[in-house]
């Protein structure tokens, strides 16, 4: 009886933590975007700007800009301050789709990937002046279209729960049977 009622109480503080871990659990999801999610833009922009809802750094070739016919802009090394990172970009190619594709990871170092869909309506080309590059900071790049929410943004956490909630519960199911295991030799006579 005794056993039983140890072993629910282990369960039930399992439910408890597990009940808590989702919101604790939260990935860096996009906040904003510059350009938005499913804008129509006359002229390409010269930077890019994601904001995400935490903190984040980079992961290796963090953002890319492709475009119809595999177009790609040069983008240039962003930027990260707090929750939002700037990266200038020279844009090249025809009007269409365009999909920038960023890769952070969050606070909790899980590894966050998503795209945010715009099209432009007219060609974009990069400059013809001679010795003409990407800019390296965003201190050089024009300003864009104006940040607005962009909610349709996909985006791929990779996983649900945390590692640590699986540490955890395996840690109490080990526990509950070493404690049933030990009652039970001792009842033995």
């Amino acid at each position: 009886m005794k056993i039983a009622r140890l072993f629910a109480a282990a369960l039930l503080a399992l439910a408890g933590l597990l009940a808590f871990a989702g919101p604790a659990s939260a990935h860096a999801a996009l906040k904003s975007s510059s350009p938005a999610e499913g804008a129509s833009l006359a002229a390409a922009p010269k930077k890019v700007e994601l904001t995400f809802e935490e903190a984040v750094t980079l992961q290796p070739d963090p953002i890319s800009v492709t475009g119809p016919d595999g177009a790609k802009w040069t983008v240039s090394t962003p930027a990260v301050t707090d929750a939002t990172i700037t990266a200038a970009v020279v844009p090249a190619g025809p009007a269409g789709a365009y999909t920038l594709t960023y890769k952070v990871v969050s606070d909790d170092g899980d590894k966050v990937t998503g795209a945010v869909h715009f099209t432009l309506t007219a060609p974009a080309s990069p400059p013809t002046t001679a010795g003409s590059a990407a800019p390296t900071s965003s201190a050089a790049a024009a300003p864009a279209t104006t940040a607005s929410p962009a909610p349709a943004a996909s985006s791929d956490t990779g996983g649900g729960v945390p590692a640590w909630v699986w540490i955890l519960s395996a840690v109490v199911v080990v526990v509950a049977a070493v404690v049933v295991g030990l009652r039970l030799r001792r009842s033995r006579p």
